[in-house]
């Protein structure tokens, strides 16, 4: 098995591959239509949209499709121009073609459809509740790779099976690799330290502007003249650096920053541990992709819904029922006897941190009580075509680019469009 991997995977916590293919080479994104997502929703909640809006379907359900926009400033740009509030269920990337659902509470002038610079919005219909996570199954991608070395990668399909579940280099901040270390020192209580890593931090992946802006960044006496030259992409800066110019703290400038794209920072805090967790199980010769005795598993409910979690019993459950399940760091982590608990408890140690330092008091709203996740990837009805485009379906909350890494072997990640 290949070990060697970029550098900024490793940033990202993501320490092997997992599969003895050898990489067709070539990049992705190019051109954003070519790499095209859609959300998958369970059929029972489809099937309970109404065409007509009543006492009992209230609220309406819309199709949002973006390009060139990540979904969080793309419900930004639709409450400023259009003055609708929107829920969606999934963060979609500004480098790709996505169409997704969306929800609003707003029950009364409905917009049937409307368009903004990079959005499309089309009423689907009405439904009792809002959409919730709970409807989504999965997503859909269809991806065109350029200069692939082969184009015929019948042989890449059996090793799907053997991909672990990486969170994605996009979880991270992709050129930067910051969201994980600012939401580690919000876990540590350093505040000031989160803020200037929010703002100064930077790698040799970044843009050359983005790198002379952000060491402007690391004098606080240049805060006035840098947020008249911040470029309009760098708002979540400007609002932060906005706070802290008016002689606010720390916190208050961090609070500047959207629930949503606040929450990320300590969510991508807690993926980088499981990323670590999921290496380190890999290299030392773990089957991540089998259940074994004193995991915790999925059972399976279908191609791609995870049910109710429990311990696995090799004396009665059936392997192909069941799905390793990994535990998320948080303030209600309490380690089992499992092979993925000992490891996430060494990761801990390390770092320095404990499970009850997930829970913040003074900013409760970033506290992060767990979770689980499942440890392989569990793709679905993946095919190729032409000199090559692939599509597959992955379950929600998995990385297309967790896939494509282990098919491209791309030697700069960045360069390649990951």
């Amino acid at each position: 098995m290949n070990t060697q991997v970029p550098k900024i995977d490793k940033l990202a916590g993501i320490e092997c591959y997992c599969t003895d293919y050898r990489g067709i080479s070539g990049s992705i994104k190019r051109v954003n239509e070519e790499f095209r997502v859609s959300e998958v929703i369970d059929t029972s909640f489809l099937a309970n949209i109404s065409t007509v809006q009543d006492e009992h379907h209230k609220y309406p359900l819309y199709i949002l499709e973006k390009r060139n926009i990540d979904s969080n400033h793309a419900i930004f740009e639709i409450r400023r121009k259009l003055g609708i509030k929107l829920k969606v269920i999934g963060l979609k990337d500004a480098k790709a073609v996505t169409k997704q659902y969306a929800s609003s509470e707003q029950t009364k002038n409905i917009i049937k459809e409307a368009a903004t610079a990079h959005t499309l919005l089309s009423l689907k219909g009405f439904t009792k509740t809002p959409i919730g996570k709970s409807s989504l199954s999965g997503n859909a991608f269809t991806i065109t790779i350029h200069d692939p070395i082969i184009s015929d990668i019948s042989s890449f399909i059996p090793e799907i099976k053997n991909i672990a579940n990486f969170y994605g280099l996009q979880r991270f901040g992709s050129e930067r690799m910051v969201t994980h270390l600012v939401g580690k020192e919000i876990v540590k209580r350093n505040f000031q330290k989160a803020v200037e890593l929010l703002l100064s931090f930077t790698t040799e992946y970044d843009t050359t502007m983005s790198i002379e802006i952000r060491n402007k960044s690391r004098d606080p006496k240049k805060y006035s003249q840098i947020i008249r030259e911040l470029p309009k992409r760098m708002d979540i800066e400007y609002q932060v650096m906005s706070v802290l110019e008016k002689g606010k703290g720390p916190i208050a400038a961090l609070r500047s920053v959207p629930i949503n794209i606040r929450r990320l920072f300590v969510q991508a805090y807690q993926a980088y541990i499981f990323n670590k967790c999921l290496s380190i199980a890999v290299l030392n010769g773990e089957n991540v992709v089998r259940s074994k005795e004193g995991d915790l598993c999925f059972e399976i409910e279908n191609s791609s819904v995870f049910g109710r979690i429990r311990k696995y019993n090799p004396s009665t459950d059936l392997i192909s029922q069941t799905v390793p399940a990994i535990r998320l760091i948080g303030y209600t982590f309490q380690p089992g006897k499992g092979r993925f608990d000992k490891i996430t408890e060494e990761i801990m140690s390390t770092e320095g941190i404990t499970p009850r330092e997930f829970y913040i008091k003074e900013m409760q709203e970033l506290s992060a009580q767990g979770g689980f996740r499942q440890a392989p990837l569990w793709s679905k009805d993946f095919t190729f075509r032409g000199s090559l485009t692939v599509c597959f379906k992955l379950p929600k909350g998995s990385y297309a680019t967790t896939l494509l890494r282990e098919l491209i072997k791309p030697d700069d990640p960045v360069r390649a469009g990951f």
